[in-house]
């Protein structure tokens, strides 16, 4: 299976000891969202992981202690943007901490491991189109020759994230907008070295040398774990998603980092109250198991294809 490491919270950045300490243990529990009484057991035997997925904006807190997962294959998707404290409040600051641990990480595990995510791009009077493009370069000089990726993606008005962000009074961005700013994000990837793909764009970028990328990458795992995988895209996601299927660790309405666009989190009050539940011991992240869970091991296995092709030789 594929873990990910969670796009639902900041593990990396909030949670990696109760991680670490699940990777010992050898299995965690996950709540499911939709039947909160319906808890998983998921075997996290390096046996049955074939990759962990990590999503973070600070992945500081973890770096000391990544020898202790020298039996996974794992790579890390970081998170990176422009913003100030008015929409990311509860960062460090990008250019006197979070570039130079991007540019620690890549050192640790290898540029091809550590993709950088400038998403999502939002647009209003403060953050315009110059102003991305601006904080976009100046971000992918610091990166050249950290990451060999750049996932772009244009933020979605869900409900919530309309309530959160609405005193920043964000403008609807149509596709000859889109498209306009994408081309010059393009050239400025192509003048560090950089890939660049979309996540979730139902928009085709392709004419500019943008293409609809996977953060879950089925062609980009395999390579990482030297062997092909059996694996589906995942339904779970929205049709516009091209990730494969993987498991999910993470809980909604427990990530710290308080972006005011994230889709993850419901409200602040619920997150304080979840947060006060987090437990490094617990097999469960920010939650207590009460008489009316049921607790099922959930199946899983290797997705890994160990038969040889002739291909192959």
């Amino acid at each position: 299976m594929i873990l990910s490491v969670s796009r639902r919270t900041d593990i990396p950045n909030y949670y990696s000891e109760w991680f670490f300490n699940r990777i010992k243990e050898g299995f965690l529990y996950v709540r499911n969202p939709m039947n909160p009484h319906q808890i998983s057991k998921i075997n996290l035997s390096s046996d049955l992981v074939d990759c962990i997925v990590f999503w973070t904006k600070n992945p500081a807190n973890m770096m000391s202690r990544l020898d202790e997962l020298q039996n996974y294959n794992y790579y890390f998707q970081f998170t990176l943007t422009g913003y100030g404290i008015d929409i990311e409040p509860n960062l460090p600051n990008k250019r006197n901490e979070l570039i130079e641990i991007f540019q620690r990480l890549s050192e640790k595990i290898g540029n091809e491991k550590v993709i950088w995510r400038y998403d999502p791009i939002l647009l209003s009077e403060k953050y315009v189109p110059e102003y991305h493009l601006k904080a976009f370069e100046e971000i992918a000089n610091h990166l050249n020759g950290y990451t060999h990726k750049v996932v772009i993606s244009f933020v979605d008005l869900y409900a919530k994230t309309k309530r959160n962000i609405e005193e920043f009074n964000i403008t609807e961005i149509n596709n000859n907008e889109i498209i306009a700013l994408a081309k010059k994000l393009a050239e400025i990837a192509k003048k560090y070295h950089l890939t660049i793909e979309t996540c979730a764009e139902q928009i085709d970028l392709r004419d500019i040398g943008i293409t609809q990328g996977s953060c879950i990458d089925k062609d980009f795992i395999e390579r990482i774990i030297g062997c092909k995988l059996k694996v589906s895209k995942d339904r779970s996601q929205r049709e516009e998603c091209g990730c494969f299927e993987s498991v999910e660790v993470g809980t909604y309405n427990t990530c710290r980092n308080g972006c005011k666009y994230c889709y993850a989190n419901y409200s602040d009050k619920k997150v304080k109250e979840n947060v006060k539940l987090y437990d490094i011991n617990s097999p469960l992240l920010c939650g207590d198991i009460g008489l009316d869970d049921k607790i099922t091991e959930k199946k899983v296995k290797s997705m890994k294809d160990r038969q040889i092709s002739l291909f192959d030789y």
